[in-house]
């Protein structure tokens, strides 16, 4: 394991306070950036060409902008900037399969993100607030509280300097990294779809699972738009009570109104939700929690992915092995799909639940 500060290379405060000033062209869409350019008086089609100097070519200069003319691009260096997020340090090196990315925003606040290697797979798990508002017992980022929402462009721009790190080409996205999605909706739906436009980042919809605790209002509007990116809900309980030892959200959005939204979700989009189940030691990792899971969901169009608690030095903890096992056994015969994921990264903080900034 490492941890590579990056280096700064401007020599002057002034330089660094000039470059916050400036407005992140990353998060603009097609038509965002035809406003600007016509607001400069240029041709629509440098709009399409600043559009895919961003998002196809992902450009880190605008001395890198070929057929963008010479005055045009040192226009475009007094008044804006390409990034809105500043890479701090990663974490691993290129040879390790899990790498964390620590992020300053131009306001100074600061998020992480995640790369992850397996086979052919190349995830990145991005953030899509810094802290997190919903305030779940068991997971670091509630010990951050709630800060803000990411821009549109904080949340791309992620994946974008992520994939200059990646030794391969990113083949997914979770937005499962810090802060509740669906509590930054438009802008996170916004996100995806600058990363899956196919004359830029072209992410298939496929590729990019959107993760909830379960808002279930925020889940109805999902369906409902009929949006074609994956769906993830944070179940960690077998009933209502269960649920609430760790997830105070769910006072507010009582399990029996989550399942009615699953079921709204399935009908209207066709496609199995993933429900996602974290195993605490003494918590929700009983042979009677699975078989309660298992007359919850059975007819109900879902996966269920079961993931063995990642510690953070709390009072819950992973369960042992044989626990494990037994708990999977008990779901032998379940009429879904049940898979369960070991979290890579744990051992750098990275996994499932552990990403958190402290206050230095």
């Amino acid at each position: 394991m490492s941890c590579a500060p990056i280096k700064d290379n401007r020599n002057s405060l002034l330089m660094q306070a000039s470059l916050k000033s400036k407005i992140a062209l990353v998060g603009l869409n097609r038509d965002d950036l035809d406003t600007l350019l016509s607001e400069l008086n240029e041709p629509s089609f440098r709009g399409q060409q600043l559009f895919g100097w961003l998002y196809r070519s992902r450009v880190n200069s605008f001395e890198d902008m070929g057929n963008i003319p010479t005055g045009l691009r040192k226009s475009f260096e007094e008044k804006y900037r390409i990034h809105p997020l500043k890479l701090i340090y990663v974490t691993g090196s290129t040879g390790e399969s899990t790498r964390k990315f620590l992020f300053e925003l131009q306001t100074g606040e600061k998020v992480e993100s995640v790369l992850m290697k397996e086979g052919k797979r190349i995830t990145v798990c991005i953030s899509s607030q810094v802290g997190c508002a919903v305030d779940c017992d068991f997971c670091a980022t509630a010990s951050m509280g709630f800060q803000k929402n990411l821009s549109v462009g904080e949340i791309v721009d992620q994946f974008l300097q992520v994939s200059k790190e990646s030794t391969a080409p990113i083949t997914n996205v979770v937005f499962m990294g810090m802060g509740e999605p669906f509590l930054n909706y438009d802008r996170v739906i916004s996100a995806a779809d600058l990363m899956n436009d196919e004359n830029g980042i072209k992410l298939g919809a496929k590729r990019i699972t959107i993760s909830t605790v379960g808002i279930t209002p925020k889940i109805n509007r999902y369906a409902d738009e009929k949006h074609r990116y994956k769906l993830a809900i944070s179940l960690n309980g077998s009933s209502q009570e269960s649920r609430l030892q760790t997830m105070p959200i769910t006072k507010k959005y009582p399990l029996n109104d989550l399942l009615t939204a699953i079921d709204h979700f399935s009908y209207q989009s066709r496609h199995p939700v993933t429900l996602e189940y974290v195993l605490m030691a003494g918590v929700t990792d009983s042979k009677e929690d699975a078989k309660k899971l298992m007359t919850l969901l059975s007819g109900r169009r879902c996966k269920l992915n079961v993931i063995p608690y990642n510690e953070i030095g709390g009072k819950y903890k992973r369960p042992e092995n044989h626990v494990i096992d037994s708990f999977i056994a008990a779901l032998d015969d379940a009429p879904f799909p049940v898979t369960v994921r070991w979290s890579k990264g744990t051992d750098i903080a990275a996994g499932c639940g552990q990403l958190a900034v402290q206050k230095s």
